[in-house]
């Protein structure tokens, strides 16, 4: 059996806790609304209001005037996903991370010291709650796909579990949205045909949804079954790290797509120190509102950690990669794969100088948040990111 277990509202959660004068009123963490700034959470009394993540700051202030706005901190946020890990790894060897607020735990094997899976999800809530005075929402089921749906549909600050007996039951009924991959543009042109639920998709033909999204009308038809045969792979024993988001609402704006790579990049970055990788290979994934979908890469000369190369890359392959006439994204993610064990590494006569300066920085960068939790360090290109 699988978990996953997804913080509610992390960023802003955690700015609550540490600020109770916040509690209650509406607030979201994210850039500037004068410099095209994006929102990266929202507490539940902004939602209220219509604001998301991957909203415009400037939006969400028109939506709520009297909005407060918190910059990111990136590295304290980072040190509490930590702590949540440590956490995990109390009950199960099998951890997945998918970004820092958010895993899958197979828990097949714990249930002889711990008990049934729900008890250990509820456990694992009461540890965060009593240690962190932070709450997670948790699905529990035998596959990601349907522990994931269900983890959303107890939110905030529940536990579901659907049992195999019950997958159509549990499905049928929700709207397609919740599918994995399918935004507004797929949304409508479902709704447009009649299909509104996953029981409408269900009843119809792997041929007629490849039709209609191409290769990716097999998944979803796959999906709507409750059928998911991935494995939780450990990021010590995974082939590549990856992170992905699925937007709340498609994205047109550059700027946006800038500070979410970045984001990625960072937590990716951090993983593959954490468990002493480096990798050879680069990958951006663009999902558009159509269902299109690209994957680029780019290979390096020699294997790195390195938190600014592994940006630089990131981002010239999706600058590369946006149509002149920029069409709505759905779906961002970045990937390092080509694994090295980390240590020495052949050395590069032009840029060794520099990059021994970026993994310096990187190595003190860890230090510090693993030490103080505070972006008592932070990089040129995170200045500016924050800014915007």
């Amino acid at each position: 059996m699988i978990l996953h277990i997804d913080m509610d509202a992390f960023y802003a959660s955690i700015e609550e806790r540490d600020r109770p004068g916040l509690r209650g009123k509406p607030m979201v963490v994210g850039g500037n609304p004068d410099k095209r700034g994006v929102v990266a959470a929202a507490n539940y009394t902004a939602r209220r209001y219509g604001i998301h993540s991957a909203m415009p700051t400037s939006q969400a202030k028109r939506l709520c005037p009297n909005l407060i706005v918190l910059p990111p901190r990136h590295s304290y946020y980072a040190q509490v996903s930590q702590q949540i890990r440590d956490i995990f790894h109390r009950y199960t060897p099998l951890v997945e991370p998918l970004s820092l607020d958010e895993a899958f735990l197979d828990v097949k094997h714990s249930h002889l010291l711990f008990g049934e899976p729900a008890d250990i999800g509820r456990r694992i809530k009461r540890e965060i709650q009593d240690e962190l005075k932070l709450t997670a929402s948790v699905g529990v089921a035998h596959n990601k796909f349907l522990a994931k749906v269900a983890s959303e549909a107890g939110k905030p600050d529940g536990i579901l579990e659907v049992n195999p007996a019950g997958v159509q039951v549990f499905l049928d009924k929700l709207p397609v949205s919740k599918l994995w991959g399918v935004g507004k543009v797929g949304n409508r042109r479902l709704q447009n045909l009649g299909i509104h639920t996953i029981g409408d998709l269900r009843a119809q033909t792997p041929e007629m949804l490849e039709d209609l999204f191409g290769s990716w009308g097999g998944t979803l038809w796959e999906l709507a079954h409750g059928k998911d045969n991935r494995q939780v792979v450990p990021d010590h024993k995974a082939k590549s790290l990856s992170h992905e988001t699925t937007f709340a609402e498609d994205i047109t704006d550059v700027e946006a797509l800038r500070s979410w790579l970045l984001d990625m990049t960072r937590q990716v970055a951090m993983r593959l120190r954490r468990n002493r990788l480096r990798g050879r290979i680069v990958h951006v994934k663009i999902r558009f509102a159509d269902f299109r979908t690209i994957t680029r890469s780019r290979t390096f000369p020699q294997s790195t950690d390195v938190t600014q190369e592994l940006w630089d890359t990131g981002l010239a392959l999706l600058m590369q990669n946006l149509p002149l006439r920029h069409r709505e994204v759905r779906l961002l993610g970045f990937c390092v794969s080509g694994f090295d064990p980390a240590g020495p590494c052949q050395a590069d006569l032009f840029d060794e100088a520099a990059r021994s300066r970026q993994v310096r920085l990187d190595t003190v960068s860890d230090w510090i948040q693993a030490r103080f939790g505070s972006a008592a360090l932070t990089r040129a290109a995170e200045l500016v990111h924050s800014a915007e």
